[in-house]
């Protein structure tokens, strides 16, 4: 891909602006989507941290539900990070009434799996496949995979459970990368956008 990959971030709620910032300095085009008719120019998209009720409670009434279900199955390179892991998750271990995901990566997620946002910690992870030392990952109300299918590749681990994840072309990880300043994630998933496209 000569340009820079077109990426967005699904802007219903949640550190949107942390992500278009993180997603232009690993040289990706970033843009806020809001409709279904702006997924279909994405060459990528990320689905942020936030509250995951919301975000899918929010799709829903946007209409961006199906659409978006529908793009990742066909491959669209997605992240997401926190809520966004939760959103990609198949199956939700303690859903809220009514909560839905989008799907993607064959795992079971556990909601608010490191506690509640008072105790919000960070930590060094090592993930495989980003060069250097360990990425700082925020966790903030965060889950952890509970299981996962033969094809989702764990990438990192934290506390005996998985943090980071990917199958095909979706990654997903627990915590927060946009919120420290190293961008090598969002790097690592930019090219990741590129191979795909």
């Amino acid at each position: 891909m000569a340009a820079a990959p077109l990426v967005g971030v699904l802007a219903l709620q949640g550190d949107v602006p942390e992500h278009l910032r993180a997603l232009t300095a690993s040289g990706a085009r970033a843009t806020a989507v809001r409709r279904p008719g702006e997924l279909a120019a994405l060459d990528g998209l990320v689905l942020p941290g936030g509250e995951s009720t919301t975000i899918s409670r929010l799709a829903a009434l946007f209409g961006l539900t199906e659409p978006l279900r529908a793009r990742i199955a066909e491959g669209l390179p997605v992240y997401g990070t926190c809520a966004g892991m939760i959103l990609l998750a198949d199956r939700i271990l303690d859903p809220r009434a009514g909560q839905e995901t989008f799907g993607g990566i064959d795992m079971t997620v556990r909601r608010n799996a490191f506690g509640r946002q008072n105790e919000s910690f960070e930590a060094s992870v090592p993930v495989t496949g980003v060069d250097g030392p360990p990425v700082d990952g925020v966790f903030i109300r965060a889950p952890w995979v509970e299981s996962a299918g033969s094809a989702t590749e764990v990438l990192a681990t934290y506390g005996g459970h998985p943090v980071a994840v990917r199958q095909g072309n979706a990654l997903a990880t627990s915590f927060h990368p946009e919120l420290t300043g190293d961008h090598r994630l969002h790097g690592h998933f930019t090219e990741l956008v590129r191979a795909a496209a």
